[in-house]
């Protein structure tokens, strides 16, 4: 296997994402029984956008400097002291690949896990109005779900003046006298752009948000152009059914959560494994004769070799062939743009879970 080697290191953008996920009662085959689960909420891009045009994808967006902003520290006081804010102990630092960086921005006044969590909210606010704000006053409960606040009155100006100019997400925060609640953010993880997939590489935070009810959401109509809530399952069955697009890293999360069956258990999880498991990963792309898989972390074609940060892996074997040859596998496989499967046959490592093994139908792949 081998590829060609680009001269000259690529960057990544900084970015991050949350997964909101809402308590929901759905019903049941039994007569008249329900059960608790929870849903997901997806935004869809325009079909205008270059970059994921018509995808159904997280809320999130770009780090901005004003997501590590010193004027933040006003805010946040007296209640709430620096540098950490009451988050707890700082994760561990962890590289996802060799040759690449990962830490605190240089000269940054707050601490990357904290200006990722400022981004995601200020993107979850321009994208989808929902405002995952927590009044000053009150005291944060990061083991418990939360609450989306109401949209202000003058919504659509406040998001048109945010997306303009970043720093006026923290205008918006002191008018209703709140903080960013960073404390309901759980870490899950993250994702970096592996080379050849995209000209656009993100090294993006993924993050989860417990609610406990499905808040409004109303979408900017530039960006995004819909949006739905669908669980896990139900996500997958459109996926499948083709309503809809998801990326590898959106479906592989998509696909981890399915392991939960209530909003209780993913709340247990959050509070008692999630710091230790958090992970961020860097896909390898083994380009095959007939499509391509992304190689993930404990796969045994994943090679840790800084080459791979600008070169991608080839092999004049069938993808199937690759597949069945398979002994310790944990990868994305592609039979077309937009049609991709899972393999996954690791055990749960970190107290973090791996998704099951989903292979799609193969006659919605033929007419994709």
């Amino acid at each position: 296997m081998s590829g060609p080697l680009r001269s000259g290191p690529s960057s990544w953008r900084r970015a991050a994402t949350v997964m909101l996920a809402a308590s929901w009662t759905r019903p049941c085959p039994a007569a008249s029984a329900s059960a608790e689960g929870f849903r997901l909420l997806f935004l869809q891009r325009s079909h205008k956008q270059r970059f994921l045009p018509g995808a159904h994808v997280f809320p999130g967006g770009e780090l901005d400097a004003a997501d590590s902003s010193a004027d933040w520290l006003r805010l946040f006081a007296p209640r709430h002291t620096p540098p950490r804010f009451g988050l707890g102990p700082a994760p561990p630092s962890r590289h996802p690949f060799p040759g690449l960086f990962q830490g605190d921005a240089d000269g940054a006044a707050l601490p990357d896990d904290v200006a990722v969590r400022i981004c995601a909210i200020r993107e979850t606010f321009e994208e989808a109005g929902v405002l995952l704000l927590r009044p000053r006053s009150s005291a944060p409960a990061p083991r418990e779900p939360g609450l989306a606040l109401p949209p202000p009155p003058g919504l659509a100006d406040w998001r048109s003046r945010v997306r303009s100019d970043p720093r006026c997400f923290m205008q918006l925060c002191e008018h209703l006298d709140c903080t960013p609640d960073i404390w309901a953010l759980h870490d899950w993880g993250g994702w970096l752009t592996p080379y050849g997939r995209s000209s656009h590489r993100f090294d993006t935070t993924f993050l989860l948000c417990l609610l406990r009810e499905t808040p409004r959401v109303d979408i900017d109509l530039a960006e995004m152009v819909g949006y739905k809530w669908a669980s896990p399952t139900e996500a997958t069955e459109q996926l499948q059914t083709q309503k809809m697009l998801l990326a590898p890293p959106q479906f592989y999360e998509v696909r981890r959560l399915e392991n939960f069956v209530s909003f209780s258990d993913l709340c247990r999880f959050c509070s008692d494994c999630l710091p230790e498991g958090a992970e961020k990963w860097l896909p390898i792309m083994l380009s095959t004769a007939d499509g391509s898989i992304n190689l993930l972390p404990g796969d045994e074609l994943y090679v840790k070799d800084s080459d791979f940060l600008e070169k991608s892996m080839s092999t004049d074997k069938k993808t199937e062939e690759i597949l069945k040859e398979g002994k310790v596998v944990n990868r994305v496989v592609f039979h077309g743009l937009q049609c991709c499967e899972i393999h996954v046959n690791l055990p749960s490592t970190n107290k973090h879970l791996y998704p099951k093994t989903y292979i799609m139908d193969k006659s919605h792949a033929a007419r994709l």
